[in-house]
């Protein structure tokens, strides 16, 4: 029998640029859009792949904050309807592309432009819209950063008319820039107005608006029927007065953010909690007293999350109520951090009753709580995603032990396999590791797979964990206490409409 030789194959050459369109387009998407401007000088194919406009969804602008810098607007111009057309539905403009003609363009090429941004907070003079004659008119929403110093009435006039179907404003306020106690507080946009021309707001959020008082509540209480989410974050001039009349109007709001604002005790018992639906609530860094708390949270709502850091009045007492009242029954997230009269034995009744349906929970500042206490605390949060423990490098209160780290890990890989974001906030001198901590790092590594974050301050801890995920190619997992923070409002219903920024 006569054998024919085999004849070797050879392994067909396979070009990248051979794969189909669609799925070219698809691995493309995941590029931030600098890179896809270095993609476009490679060849004339990936030039074209880059300029689609199914990458421009969304565009992000303002260079502080990781955006592209336009330096011509003529140019801004053209890419509008060649780049974005159709397809743009998410843009944010820094000051000087905020012009009546790249506002026109927006309103007629981009139809599906459904989130603006426009940042004012570095103008020292607007541009002229004495022309400004269209604006986008199916925004879901807007957000405008005010200016210390511009009145936006002017422009604010000119598109009242095209904003009646915002269901999310935003107005982000100069907080980082003013001192109020020194300055003083200019109305330098009409909420009234913005209200009259939008009956389908869902969610509004005042962040760091220093002119915001209760008056500017009432208005927003008179005509927000659809309200679910109200933000007031650091408006430290609202007192709660307007808030009987806030529940009683707005029937379906869920969720009240009050962080830094000037809530007293009075104008808030004035308010009919028990007939409202509210179930998410911040009271952060609030002079609310414990015999308020007492009286407000036994007529509220079962609620689903709730943060009182540093506010004395939460204490023992109104977390006993919370729980014997069943008010916790339904709780996904707590942040009682550096709540100074809250004693943490009281906590491991909470985790006890309600540890399973926990999601985030942040309990940092405490210094007499030692690892020992999270090794029981922990084996109760089977289902946590977020966890910030520790007592962070400055605290007033000094720490006279040292924290075994490893036992905390092997808690945290034995126990919460969800775990996505956890920060340790105990300082270097205070943790106590040894050669064997490397075997501790790997059990978390490897059994909390969806975890995305692991802050811990710097020092040579750190640097041990870091480079024990970097060999497991999870570059960007580890990081410091200097740079990052962990929070737990991205377990907010309304999160995702809350960012800005």
């Amino acid at each position: 029998m006569d054998h024919q030789p085999s004849i070797l194959k050879r392994p067909t050459k396979r070009d990248f640029n051979n794969l189909p369109e669609k799925v070219l387009l698809a691995i493309f998407s995941y590029l931030p859009h600098v890179e896809l401007l270095r993609c476009a000088r490679v060849c004339r194919l990936w030039r074209s792949l880059s300029q689609n406009s199914k990458l421009w969804k969304t565009v992000f602008l303002r260079p502080e904050y990781h955006g592209l810098h336009i330096r011509n607007s003529d140019i801004f111009l053209s890419l509008i309807g060649h780049r974005f057309s159709s397809s743009l539905q998410f843009i944010e403009l820094p000051m000087e592309l905020i012009t009546a003609d790249i506002l026109h363009e927006l309103a007629n090429k981009c139809l599906n432009l459904k989130y603006l941004t426009l940042d004012f907070s570095t103008a020292m003079q607007l541009h002229d819209f004495n022309d400004l004659n269209a604006f986008p008119c199916n925004l879901k929403m807007l957000c405008i950063c005010l200016s210390e110093v511009i009145f936006l009435e002017g422009f604010m006039r000119r598109i009242y008319a095209f904003l009646s179907s915002l269901e999310v404003l935003q107005i982000i306020g100069t907080i980082e820039n003013s001192n109020e106690a020194e300055e003083e507080i200019y109305e330098t946009i009409n909420i009234s107005k913005i209200k009259a021309q939008t009956p389908n707001l869902r969610v509004i959020n005042l962040y760091g608006v220093f002119f915001i008082d209760d008056n500017h509540i009432e208005i927003i209480a008179s005509g927000c029927i659809h309200l679910g989410c109200l933000a007031l974050n650091f408006c430290t001039r609202v007192k709660g007065t307007s808030f009987k009349n806030l529940l009683l109007r707005c029937k379906k709001l869920q969720c009240l953010l009050l962080q830094n604002t000037g809530i007293d005790d009075s104008a808030m018992l004035t308010a009919e909690w028990e007939l409202s639906i509210l179930n998410e609530l911040d009271i952060s860094s609030t002079d609310l007293t414990e015999s308020c708390l007492l009286h407000l949270f036994s007529r509220m709502p079962k609620l689903t999350y709730l943060a009182v850091p540093n506010c004395d009045g939460f204490t023992d007492q109104v977390l006993d109520l919370l729980i014997d009242q069943g008010k916790l029954t339904n709780l996904r997230a707590i942040d009682i951090s550096n709540t100074v009269n809250l004693n943490y034995e009281s906590l491991l009744s909470l985790f006890k009753h309600n540890g399973h349906q926990l999601h985030g929970l942040s309990y940092a500042g405490n210094a007499k709580v030692t690892e020992q206490f999270w090794i029981n605390a922990i084996k109760y949060l089977k289902n946590i995603r977020i966890l910030v423990i520790g007592t962070s490098h400055g605290w007033f209160k000094k720490i006279n032990t040292r924290i075994h780290v490893d036992q905390i890990l092997e808690a945290c890989a034995q126990e919460c396999q969800k775990l996505e974001r956890l920060e340790i906030q105990w300082d270097e001198e205070t943790l106590r590791w040894n050669e064997n901590s490397s075997k501790f790092i790997d059990h978390i590594r490897i059994r909390c797979t969806k975890l995305l974050s692991l802050i811990l301050a710097d020092g040579e801890y750190y640097e041990l964990v870091r480079s024990n995920f970097e060999r497991a190619d999870r570059q960007r997992v580890v990081r410091t206490t200097t740079s990052d923070q962990t929070s737990i409002v991205s377990l907010l219903n309304y999160y995702h409409d809350l960012r800005f920024n």
